[in-house]
């Protein structure tokens, strides 16, 4: 790493989607901001969730209406800011009479419709099933609500490549691996994972959103007691063959009073998840265990037609949630608020440390974190990431945009085409450029992943290694072949590891 003292007004430690956040905010305000993330963007529980932006239906059932309130009223804010990465989504909820009595999934639903202002999603209604539905023959009624769909880990990195045209200094496969308090700065030693190589800088303010590692972080790296612990719990989900030919997910209840998604993705495949299991350990290592993946499929099979088996999982995921330890018994009941801590004793550089949280929310949070720290920086400006939209989202709709592409790239198919819109919006437009045929998008290395936007993803979007590109950045891992995958290596191995961190150090400078 190169050599040298560099003073910000904030380090953010974490590269998830309130790490983001935070130095997206913040860098607009008008402060100096560096990111640091040990590992690539979005690689822990940010790239691991259940892909919705929602209210959180259940959570009425636990009386978070608070909560309930803010997720419902940033939904269509987000949805507005980026609507190449976000949509709407209609969800059915099939009616198991003796889970929940008609009359309390209606009461929810209306609380759902009304708790928040809606302009863009239309509201709930009851439906029947027929013969044509992919449900068993003895579920025959139930509901339909809306919500929306994000792909999570591209939300993280746009929100990064927002802050970074601000001027927030991103670090990737950067480590905080010690942070010395003052009186009035912070001195913190990175290490560049990739060489271990070490550099010394200093920062008024230090945000702690490490997720999973926040109260660990206290402990190993700022040398001072956690004021609060997390609760990790463990969220599993599979992919299987599309169960659905609709456009609509569904919300499944379950005997444990949990309730399971099935959501369509990526074309092909439906996701089906979450469980809720307490985690110990190193949340890089959380992997599905055999019972989770029986559990999901159970449910699946109590109410498609469809019946599925674990051979017929194409691929698993599994993320640690660092939730608020509220002491619930359940893991399921545990809150999905979020809540800061802010260290800013006499005569000590500020510390704000982030608990809790989740995707829906991240503006809100990331707003209310930095108005904390904008109390020791009286010359930042205010708010204004509300209308604030993320690189690639100067459109309208994924239609108008298709239309316009396929006048300007006649020559493109519609499955590149298609995913190129729900991937990058307007930004495709960039590696596009100069292209007149597919031949000109260079090599295939997977589904609709070709040379062009490998350049792109690496000199643009911090990807590094096939794993940030097939699964975090494209979702093309499910189309990969081990002999594509190691064709892909091959060729960022040549060509993409100097060229990222030439960057990432350039930057840094």
């Amino acid at each position: 790493m190169a050599t040298g003292h560099d003073h910000f007004d904030v380090i953010v430690v974490g590269g998830g989607v309130n790490g983001t956040g935070i130095a997206m905010d913040a860098a607009g305000r008008g402060l100096k901001v560096l990111l640091c993330e040990m590992n690539d963007l979005a690689s822990a529980t940010s790239s691991s969730s259940s892909k919705l932006i929602h209210g959180g239906l259940r959570y009425l059932e636990h009386y978070e209406f608070r909560l309930v309130r803010e997720a419902l009223s940033e939904r269509e804010s987000l949805l507005r800011n980026s609507p190449h990465i976000m949509w709407p989504m209609r969800f059915r909820l099939p009616h198991r009479p003796h889970l929940r009595p008609a009359w309390m999934i209606r009461t929810g639903l209306f609380l759902y419709d009304h708790l928040a202002k809606r302009e863009i999603l239309p509201g709930s209604r009851s439906i029947e099933f027929g013969a044509a539905d992919p449900l068993k023959a003895d579920i025959t009624k139930g509901f339909e609500y809306s919500d929306g769909w994000v792909d999570d880990a591209r939300l993280v990195v746009l929100t990064a490549k927002k802050a970074q045209q601000f001027g927030a200094q991103i670090l990737t496969r950067t480590k905080c691996v010690k942070a010395e308090q003052g009186a009035s700065e912070w001195k913190v030693t990175l290490r560049d994972m990739t060489n271990e190589t070490e550099k010394t800088v200093s920062a008024k303010a230090i945000v702690n959103a490490s997720g999973p590692w926040v109260s660990r972080l206290f402990g190993e790296t700022l040398s001072m007691p956690a004021p609060k612990m997390i609760r990790m719990v463990k969220g599993s989900h599979i992919v299987v063959p599309r169960l659905n030919k609709d456009t609509e997910a569904y919300i499944l209840q379950n005997e444990d009073e949990r309730i399971v998604f099935v959501i369509p993705y990526e074309d092909e495949f439906s996701l089906v998840g979450t469980t809720d299991v307490d985690y110990e350990g190193d949340p890089r290592k959380a992997k599905i265990s055999p019972e989770e993946t029986d559990y999901l499929l159970d449910i699946v099979n109590a109410h498609f037609k469809r019946q599925l088996g674990p051979s017929d999982v194409v691929w698993s995921y599994s993320g640690v949630r660092p939730l608020m330890d509220d002491e619930q018994e359940n893991a399921q009941k545990a809150s999905r608020d979020y809540s800061f801590e802010v260290n800013s004793e006499k005569g000590k550089a500020p510390l704000i440390s982030v608990f809790g949280g989740k995707i829906t929310t991240y503006r809100k949070l990331a707003e209310a974190a930095t108005d904390k720290l904008c109390q020791f920086f009286p010359e930042a400006s205010g708010r204004w990431t509300k209308t604030a939209t993320l690189p690639g989202g100067e459109f309208d709709n994924h239609e108008s945009l298709e239309q316009k592409m396929r006048g300007d790239f006649p020559w493109l198919s519609e499955r590149v085409l298609s995913r190129y819109v729900r991937t990058y919006g307007m930004t495709a437009y960039e590696f596009l450029k100069g292209c007149t045929s597919m031949e000109d998008l260079g090599v295939n290395y997977a589904g609709t992943l070709y040379e062009k936007e490998v350049e792109h993803l690496v000199k643009n979007e911090w990807a590094m290694t096939s794993e940030d590109i097939l699964w975090r950045r494209t979702k093309q891992g499910l189309y990969a072949t081990e002999s594509d995958v190691e064709a892909l290596d091959r060729y960022l191995m040549k060509t993409a590891a100097p060229e990222t961190r030439a960057t990432d150090l350039h930057h840094s400078a």
